[in-house]
């Protein structure tokens, strides 16, 4: 039985702050919050496949709300600032 990859269940939702708007310029790096049962590898796999692009790492925390927040940094032939604006964050 192969089930249909989604990676809409693993990303909730873009984080909109100044931090993540700086990383995205500063680092190449997008911030979501996802699913908190999302392993690292799930996370990788959701943004690679919704995107389009390469990830090079992914750092997780738990947020004090409880949310699972995600850095993904892409490799540097993707920008992020133009997954970003394919979101409409910038």
């Amino acid at each position: 039985m192969s089930q249909v990859f989604d990676p809409w269940k693993i990303i909730i939702r873009p984080v909109q702050s100044e931090k993540a708007l700086r990383l995205i310029e500063e680092a190449n790096t997008l911030t979501f919050i996802v699913a908190r049962s999302a392993t690292k590898p799930d996370i990788k796999r959701a943004v690679e496949k919704a995107f389009g692009v390469k990830v090079v790492k992914v750092n997780t925390l738990i947020t004090p709300r409880g949310e699972k927040k995600a850095y993904v940094k892409l490799s540097p032939e993707h920008s992020a600032a133009d997954v970003a604006a394919r979101l409409g964050l910038l």
